[in-house]
């Protein structure tokens, strides 16, 4: 069933959204993006005459409450968004009531579903690798598919929404669709964007293609950059994680990042790539620091031989270069991960030059798929969402997707 197919008239409709919003001390909120990507579903379940409950994590409170991550905080800023006053159910597990009383028009938010280890279907306070364990799990997959059906009771269709979490097998993600029948089970709008954008970058390849992946580890990294290096034209490597392969290069780091037991992984990957015909950019140069702070003294160093007492934090003039080079052609674009230590200020410059390439490639015409939770802060931070194509709410669903593995939250609802 297809949203758009679907009239929600007189229907309660339960939907799986990506609350899990950063909070400032106070329990406000501080960056609202997951919240005004849910609106679309949740404002045509209304405007068609439906009634919503809306149903989320926050945190990670590991099966027990935890008050900090209550979902009651976010109440009046989904109100403010949606239009209505949002109800809230205190207990997502017992909220027969809070649902049965919901009106057409109405909105109800329930509270954090992780507050129950059921949600995730982890044994909690049982070690691994133990029979014990063995048998809690068990136990706890008939307590997941009770509180899955609880939650399914509570309305007539389900909607999955929340990309963010779609590479979790959980009870309100993958569990609670057997609950409903596949005409009362469906993808929202922001999961159909994502799935769509996710198979223009896998499957609906215009090329050139490049890829730039960054951050701190290759080992975080490896499925993808191995799932990608069969398909792109370019893969940028940047970030901390280029040291590990500067050093195994023969490079002289300084005190820069590395996986020292990585060396040979990142020899491999420059060995497939020349097998695969892709042209690997990595840095020549850096910005190196002589502390881990936005006011350390700074000097750029070529990548192999960086001295004793710097650490490369963001890449250097040519290495940028070489980024905008391997950018500017390109007619379909995917970017995961920074090239440098983007939350201090002195240290953006790499990841700056990435999004100027990244715009000025789009406007030509390239798809652009933005995904990540660093490379669409960086985004943000630049104030340049509205000059890609598509920014991407899912981290480790989008990583896990380009994997090429398939995510629980979207099988469950295709069959």
């Amino acid at each position: 069933m297809k949203i758009d197919q679907f009239n929600f008239a007189g229907k309660k409709a339960i939907v799986r959204v990506d609350f899990n919003v950063p909070l400032d001390e106070n329990g406000n909120v501080t960056d609202d993006t997951r919240i005004r990507g849910a609106l679309p579903t949740l404002k045509k379940i209304l405007s068609d005459g439906g009634s919503v409950i809306m149903m989320s994590h926050m945190g990670k409170p590991k099966g027990k409450v935890n008050p900090k991550m209550s979902l009651s905080q976010i109440v009046s800023k989904v109100s403010e968004h949606l239009g209505v006053e949002v109800k809230f159910a205190p207990d997502c597990a017992n909220a027969d009531k809070e649902a049965a009383e919901l009106k057409a028009g109405e909105a109800l938010l329930l509270e954090n579903l992780r507050f129950y280890p059921e949600e995730e279907g982890k044994p909690v306070g049982v070690e691994k690798g133990t029979p014990e364990y063995d048998e809690a799990k068990e136990a706890m997959k008939k307590s997941q598919k009770e509180f899955a059906k609880k939650l399914a009771s509570y309305a007539d269709c389900y909607v999955m929404d929340a990309f963010g979490t779609a590479h979790r097998k959980h009870a309100s993600t993958a569990v609670i669709d057997a609950y409903f029948d596949a005409d009362s089970r469906m993808l929202g709008y922001l999961m159909e964007k994502e799935v769509t954008a996710v198979d223009n970058v896998l499957n609906n390849i215009k090329r050139p293609f490049t890829a730039i992946m960054g951050g701190s580890k290759v080992s975080t990294k490896i499925g993808i950059i191995e799932n990608l290096l069969g398909k792109v034209d370019n893969l940028i490597l940047c970030g901390g994680m280029t040291y590990t392969f500067a050093k195994a290069q023969g490079g002289k780091i300084g005190k820069s990042l590395c996986e020292n037991d990585k060396l040979d992984l990142a020899l491999d990957i420059i060995k497939k790539a020349k097998e695969n015909g892709v042209n690997l950019v990595l840095g020549v140069d850096c910005i190196a620091a002589d502390d881990f702070s936005n006011d350390a003294n700074t000097q750029v160093c070529d990548a192999n031989n960086i001295p004793d007492e710097l650490e490369g934090m963001d890449a250097g003039p040519k290495t940028r270069e070489l980024f905008k080079e391997a950018i500017k052609d390109a007619k379909t674009i995917l970017w995961n991960g920074p090239a440098g230590v983007f939350e201090f200020d002195n240290f953006t410059g790499g990841s700056k030059a990435i999004a100027d390439a990244i715009a000025e490639a789009t406007a030509n015409g390239a798809f652009s798929l933005i995904g990540g939770g660093d490379s669409v802060a960086c985004i943000n931070k630049f104030g340049m969402a509205d000059k890609v194509s598509y920014i991407s709410t899912g981290g480790g669903a989008l990583l896990e997707a380009i994997e090429g593995k398939v995510l629980p939250g979207v099988a469950a609802i295709e069959g």
